[in-house]
């Protein structure tokens, strides 16, 4: 049974969550009280979290900040609708992706299932049909989706880790931000969507800006990304 845990305090909300989730083959515990879901969070025992940024006594974003010390289970951010700063500050903190308020049920569960198909990695191994990917200090392993820069381990989040992999699989190519949130984020590029561009910057701080005297991951102008190869003419 696939673990859900969801910390909300709207408890109709939590209930319509359960019923939807619930037919997709999720098991879902839901908590309503900050201290309370951090400490189910940090159980181990679920394999992704929903989480509301509004939150009784401690927000979402200092629950997800504790939370990303020792954690990296994926988690999904309910947000005010139009509160874009809200959105851009959870994927700053290591949020995997975002859902605005009010939203139909049934986009959560898509989104849900992308996170969960992405950050299991039998799954991911058998889809991609690759074990490996080594470029530059870097190597990707697809089994246990894990992260090494020279001989040191790079934690990253699933989005990070997915969008990565994307970079590096299409190196000395350019790859669109439409590309991008298809492939990293399973859904359509949005209008004033930044959530690419936050993981992007995510990684340039976890792997470094340069590599060799060269950008290693080039933002090309209206366009999207390029992870560079070195002597590449740019």
């Amino acid at each position: 049974m696939k673990q859900i845990l969801v910390i909300d305090d709207d408890k109709e909300l939590c209930e319509l969550l359960v019923e939807f989730l619930e037919p997709e083959g999720f098991s879902v515990e839901t908590v309503h009280e900050p201290y309370q879901g951090l400490r189910r969070a940090l159980s181990g025992e679920h394999g992704l979290l929903v989480l509301d940024v509004m939150l009784p006594s401690m927000t979402g974003f200092e629950l997800l900040r504790n939370l990303r010390i020792s954690s990296q289970v994926p988690v999904l951010m309910l947000t005010a609708r139009g509160e874009d700063v809200d959105r851009i500050v959870g994927l700053e903190m290591g949020a995997d992706d975002y859902l605005p308020k009010p939203f139909n049920p049934r986009e959560l569960v898509a989104r849900i299932q992308a996170i969960w198909r992405r950050s299991q990695p039998e799954e991911q191994q058998v889809l991609e049909n690759q074990t490996q990917l080594k470029l530059d200090d870097i190597t990707l392993e697809m089994g246990s989706r894990s992260v090494k820069q020279n001989d040191d381990t790079i934690t990253l989040t699933a989005a990070e880790f997915s969008l990565l992999h994307e970079l590096l699989k299409n190196a000395g190519q350019v790859m669109t931000r439409e590309e991008l949130t298809q492939k990293v984020l399973s859904r359509k590029l949005e209008i004033f969507d930044r959530s690419i561009d936050v993981h992007v910057s995510s990684l340039r701080k976890k792997l470094g800006h340069n590599i060799a005297n060269r950008e290693r991951i080039k933002t090309i102008r209206s366009v999207g990304y390029l992870y560079t190869l070195a002597h590449q003419d740019l």
